[in-house]
């Protein structure tokens, strides 16, 4: 299943989404400009790696904190299928959290939820000296949050069977549900060595959604139906 979109509309423009999915972009298309061994040097000076940032040294590759990998990691991709995904998911389902917690405090949601995601990887590869990048951990938590504010939110979403596709609404319990049992069961099945697809990242950001969301939505934001109505 492939999300495209939900029917669910915002009161206000997600500005604040809509620069996220920016900034992701402009980094993506310098890291391009870099070719491949100037790209794979930028990537292991940004990029979060748990032997490092357990290892005391301060800095990375000599010039960056550490610590500070765990923000800059975020805004890193591996290639245009990493970055469209966490785009797409970020997209739909970015602008009704946005709705709902106000911008400012989206901005804190999201990379708060992109630490808690971070460090659980790190924490599971603590020798792992495989960068870790992408916004897929601050994007789980998203989905998280819009699990729990719009589970019966309907999301047109492409289904393929076999050489046939189409679309279907579906409820988001579904899309979202079914994509956090993935990532789940995919974490526990795969070995902890620090390579590939950083699953324990994905659901520790999930995981942080579900429990920050109810710290950061607006007063008048109920579960299960989001916002009924807009204040300044």
């Amino acid at each position: 299943m492939i999300p495209l979109r939900d029917i669910n509309p915002t009161e206000r423009f997600a500005i604040v989404t809509l620069l996220l999915v920016i900034a992701n972009s402009m980094v993506f298309l310098y890291e391009l400009t870099l070719g491949q061994s100037g790209g794979e040097l930028f990537v292991s000076s940004y990029a979060l790696i748990p032997a490092k940032l357990f290892s005391g040294t301060g800095l990375n590759d000599g010039s960056l904190p550490v610590a500070a990998t765990i923000f800059t990691s975020m805004f890193l991709h591996g290639g245009v299928l990493h970055i469209a995904g966490n785009m797409l998911y970020l997209w739909i389902f970015g602008n009704n959290v946005e709705d709902d917690t106000g911008r400012l405090r989206f901005i804190l949601f999201y990379l708060l939820c992109g630490t808690v995601a971070a460090l659980t990887h790190a924490l599971v590869n603590r020798t792992s000296i495989i960068p870790m990048i992408g916004a897929s951990g601050a994007v789980s938590g998203v989905l998280g949050a819009y699990l729990l504010l719009y589970p019966r939110a309907r999301v047109v979403t492409l289904v393929f069977f076999g050489f046939y596709i189409r679309t279907v609404e579906i409820p988001a319990i579904i899309v979202l549900g079914s994509w956090f049992v993935i990532q789940f069961l995919s974490a526990l099945s795969t070995s902890s060595s620090g390579g590939g697809i950083a699953w324990y990242a994905h659901v520790g950001g999930f995981a942080a959604g579900l429990v920050l969301i109810g710290l950061f939505k607006r007063s008048d934001v109920s579960y299960g139906n989001g916002r009924r109505s807009h204040p300044l």
